[in-house]
């Protein structure tokens, strides 16, 4: 048991923002940290049983919204039993092939309420659900990004990939991303959770495809860099294949930098295995008015995954700090 499960959870408000797997690491370490938590979730998934739903009826692609509930499913039978069914993917050869149970259960209720928050809010009761999610956006979003190398007869040349999906798979190197359309209306919620928040956390995740877009949204944007919130940017454990390939973890933090200029942080957290020239990561974080916070955060297993317990005595170590 992690030394933050061990004891109290702080009285504080945190904010967590990201997409997919690397949310979901954050908010199940969070969730044995602080008593009031909130998920701000990407909505730009375009494929698989998401993308299925989204073209099918015009919905916010639930996928990344029910990793983030999944992830805040306690760990008594309750919990994990709720966990489970949300993440069951139907297996035939027709067409509920591959759709997750928890995606069609957020549609349902997005249907039967005509409340993307409200319906959220439903499965987060019926999972008990240790704190809300929300999505960025109450409209379907797509991520365009500027790609160099995809094109084989010119590897300088800069090409237009346009999907979360094809972004993230893409044979070339990532340079610029931004979201269509480009000033679409944010959560209401997500907003006032931002600017009630003591500590918004941003990453781990795919850096173009989950973490930056959360930058790319004028109002939210707005809302991170004027909030009186600290804030901390987790690193990734490696680079990604096809988004950042062959950047370094200093890398990451200067590419969030170029699309949020603006945004001041307090914490860069990174993996102690990760890390391979400390002082110009500590550069770079200083930099962007942070000072850097390293610990040991893998399973340990040669994965490059976040271990929730470990992540979460880093979290503890630092959050409750005045």
């Amino acid at each position: 048991m992690s030394q933050a499960a061990q004891g109290d959870a702080l009285d504080l408000r945190v904010v967590a923002l990201g997409g997919g797997h690397g949310l979901s690491a954050s908010l199940a370490a969070l969730r044995h940290v602080v008593k009031d938590l909130t998920a701000v979730v990407t909505v730009a998934d375009n494929g698989g049983s998401s993308g299925r739903l989204r073209r099918e009826f015009g919905v916010l692609p639930p996928g990344d919204l029910r990793q983030a509930l999944s992830a805040l499913c306690g760990d008594d039978d309750w919990g994990r039993t709720w966990a489970r069914v949300l993440q069951h993917r139907f297996a035939s050869d027709g067409e509920m092939d591959n759709h997750a149970v928890g995606n069609l259960l957020i549609v349902t209720l997005w249907q039967l309420l005509g409340d993307h928050v409200g319906a959220l809010d439903w499965v987060g009761r019926l999972l008990g659900a240790q704190g809300r999610v929300l999505p960025m956006a109450v409209t379907p979003l797509d991520i365009v990004a500027q790609v160099r190398g995809a094109d084989p007869a010119d590897r300088d040349a800069l090409t237009t990939v346009r999907g979360q999906v094809q972004v993230a798979s893409t044979d070339g190197q990532v340079t610029e991303v931004h979201l269509e359309p480009a000033d679409p209306p944010a959560c209401v919620e997500a907003i006032a959770a931002i600017h009630d928040a003591d500590w918004v956390v941003l990453g781990p995740g795919s850096w173009f495809t989950s973490v930056i877009p959360h930058l790319l949204l004028p109002e939210l944007r707005r809302a991170l860099v004027g909030s009186t919130a600290r804030k901390v940017v987790t690193l990734n454990l490696e680079p990604q294949a096809g988004e950042t390939d062959g950047f370094s973890p200093e890398t990451h933090l200067e590419v969030l930098a170029e699309h949020a200029p603006d945004l001041r942080l307090d914490v860069v957290l990174a993996d102690q295995g990760s890390v391979v020239d400390h002082d110009q990561l500590e550069a770079v974080a200083r930099s962007l008015g942070a000072r850097l916070v390293v610990a040991d955060l893998a399973v340990g297993d040669g994965t490059p995954r976040h271990d929730p317990v470990k992540l979460a005595d880093a979290y503890a170590g630092f959050l409750g700090q005045a």
